[in-house]
């Protein structure tokens, strides 16, 4: 059966593009050499992300670049052979979306902009509006980013579309309400972990989990990279400083492993489900 070395890195990358992009190709070449076939970087790896929650200036966000321009296109010379999912600001029009782009040398694989907008979000990017699987010489994979994985529907939406692997690239900082002392005991910290492996769980699928570290504004981020199995344990990870979650993993035989009893995806009950229509009220 064949494997698949996955890696899913914890690192910081600020607003200079130009200083992201030298150091990721250090990254690349290097894990080139160790075999890796899919990279997924962090949300905002090129560009940063903002540094203000609840009232971030729009002025002064994440610089915005083209989906298709001469940015990606030298991560894709980078890229070769390797399948590379990592998170930008895409710009279209007036527009500015948080955005992640899955791609090789051979070109763009799948791209997502980020549907569910925590607290002030709204006010840096306009919000995606769709979850979608795509092809890879990896598998059958989608992506998620940051607050996008808390929703099930989100992950669910990509599994039903036949992803067995999911990659969800966070820029994800401890609580901004409520911070601890210490980022372990952070219960933002507890929540990363808890929905990347309850995604993988729910629905079998193996999950990638990057993150961006250090600070940005008044922003401090968990780091806590990871790869998840279908069972929803943690196969590799890191902590709170940088670094690089690695496996190697035979995807299609560890999903059909994990489906072969029990089914989620087939054994759901949808004609029971009558409280998901999006037009009622929980507020």
């Amino acid at each position: 059966m064949p494997t698949t070395r996955i890696a899913a890195l914890a690192g910081h990358f600020g607003p200079d593009i130009g200083r992201a992009l030298e150091k990721l190709a250090g990254i690349i070449e290097r894990l080139t050499e160790r075999g890796v076939d899919l990279l997924v970087l962090p949300d905002a790896t090129l560009g940063g992300y903002i540094g203000d929650l609840r009232n971030p200036d729009p002025a002064t966000g994440p610089e915005a670049i083209d989906p298709d321009g001469p940015e990606i296109r030298l991560l894709r010379r980078m890229a070769g052979p390797m399948t590379v999912c990592v998170g930008y600001a895409e710009r279209d029009g007036d527009r500015r979306y948080n955005s992640a782009v899955c791609l090789t040398g051979d070109g763009i694989l799948g791209r997502h902009r980020k549907v569910h907008q925590p607290a002030g979000e709204h006010l840096a990017y306009a919000a995606g509006d769709e979850f979608a699987a795509f092809d890879t010489p990896v598998g059958r994979m989608g992506m998620l980013i940051d607050y996008d994985k808390t929703f099930p529907e989100s992950a669910r939406t990509l599994a039903l579309d036949g992803a067995h692997l999911i990659a969800a690239l966070s820029a994800w900082p401890a609580s901004i309400t409520d911070r601890a002392s210490r980022l372990p005991n952070d219960r933002q910290s507890r929540l990363f972990d808890l929905y990347d492996q309850a995604r993988a769980a729910e629905n079998q699928v193996v999950l990638a989990s990057s993150n961006q570290t250090g600070a940005t504004g008044n922003l401090r981020f968990l780091g806590q990279a990871k790869v998840v199995g279908p069972g929803g344990e943690i196969l590799s990870r890191t902590w709170s400083k940088g670094g690089l979650a690695q496996v190697d993993l035979d995807i299609a035989a560890e999903v059909e492993r994990a489906r072969r009893v029990l089914r989620h995806i087939a054994e759901r009950r949808v004609d029971t489900y009558r409280n998901l229509p999006a037009d009622k009220d929980f507020r």
